[in-house]
């Protein structure tokens, strides 16, 4: 059946006004369906990938991270910058060095959450 098939069939079913409704009133707005999106996106990119797992095993600074990684330091820096304007990172200043962190347990929870559903995946 072709997609212009299945939307005429649609004259022919019944249309759940309650179930609509309820959707609708849970369904978040336009602007946060956009940001999770780009949160998502953030997430979608294995080097970054790479630099919030490090981060969560350990709070580490730029040099630590690229050599860990086979990295140069702009790319940590550039993808650091990134992750932080997701509020994915924080920072903290000791003497010279600046040490990243994951931002809180939510990010932790992601992860987690993700690696977990990635175990379930059949090879």
């Amino acid at each position: 059946m072709e997609n212009r098939d299945l939307i005429e069939c649609c004259d022919l079913i019944a249309v759940h006004e309650d179930i609509l409704a309820k959707v609708r009133r849970e369904m978040p707005d336009e602007d946060t369906l956009y940001n999770l999106t780009e949160l998502f996106h953030v997430f979608g990119d294995s080097t970054r990938m790479r630099i919030l797992y490090v981060l969560f095993a350990s709070e580490m600074c730029v040099c630590d991270i690229a050599t860990l990684l086979g990295l140069t330091q702009s790319a940590v820096s550039h993808q650091l910058r990134l992750l932080k304007g997701m509020r994915l990172v924080k920072s903290r200043r000791e003497g010279k060095t600046v040490f990243y962190a994951l931002a809180d347990d939510h990010v932790k929870t992601i992860i987690n959450q993700g690696l977990e559903h990635v175990g379930e995946l059949p090879m």
